[in-house]
């Protein structure tokens, strides 16, 4: 079992530019990383936070800077549209249960190791499937970036994530927000208002109350 060991998380409050939060929490990470070889840092949030953005934004700001950052994000581990259907939950895709956790903590432990080259998959929105080795984290990568809604999650298999990460950071977005955000994400693929509510109703809400409600503490939480 894992225990629920949160830490004290500090709210940033203010609304800010995306390359501004960038900058800012690029300076934390340097103090944070101090004299360690490699630092590894969880961006957690519910979906449509914008987790993906500002890990981009992030790992350009510190690359820019002259540092190794490189981004790993766990919707590379999703199921496959084949398995889903052979299991039922295709209508569910996205939710905690659609993903290969125990490979993302494979893949997470070898990433601690620093071993010399690791093959990452990524996921490809416009596909809707993962292509394996689409990125490489290297022995050189000092910050790894990783980004995902389930992270902090209290639960297993999740929470044995925990103790791989340095720093964990959580994007705490209004659900009124993120509602907006995955409607419009929704509509922008192509479908219908109508089938935009239904999605949001059956799964992509429920994921926003999974994450909002199932996860520890960060060490910062960054809100608005």
């Amino acid at each position: 079992m894992c225990d629920d060991q949160s830490e004290s998380g500090v709210s940033g409050g203010l609304q800010v530019s995306v390359a501004t939060l960038a900058a800012g929490l690029a300076e934390r990470l340097q103090l944070v990383r101090g004299e360690l070889g490699r630092l590894m840092v969880a961006i957690a949030g519910a979906p449509g936070s914008g987790k993906s953005t500002l890990a981009a934004a992030l790992a350009e700001v510190l690359s820019a800077g002259g540092e190794r950052a490189v981004v790993v994000p766990m919707d590379g581990f999703h199921f496959d549209d084949v398995v889903l259907h052979q299991r039922g939950h295709r209508s569910r895709k996205g939710a905690a249960f659609t993903f290969d956790c125990a490979g993302f903590e494979v893949l997470l432990k070898r990433i601690r190791r620093c071993e010399d080259e690791i093959a990452i998959p990524v996921f490809d929105r416009q596909h809707e499937l993962s292509r394996a080795g689409a990125a490489i984290v290297d022995a050189g990568a000092r910050f790894v970036l990783i980004e995902g809604n389930y992270l902090l999650l209290r639960e297993e298999p999740w929470c044995r994530l925990h103790e791989l990460f340095d720093y964990r950071v959580f994007l705490d977005v209004p659900r009124d927000e993120l509602q907006r955000r995955l409607r419009q994400r929704i509509l922008a693929h192509g479908h219908s208002a109508e089938f935009a509510e239904q999605w949001l109703a059956g799964n992509d809400l429920l994921n926003v109350e999974h994450v909002l409600s199932g996860s520890v503490a960060a060490d910062l939480r960054l809100s608005g």
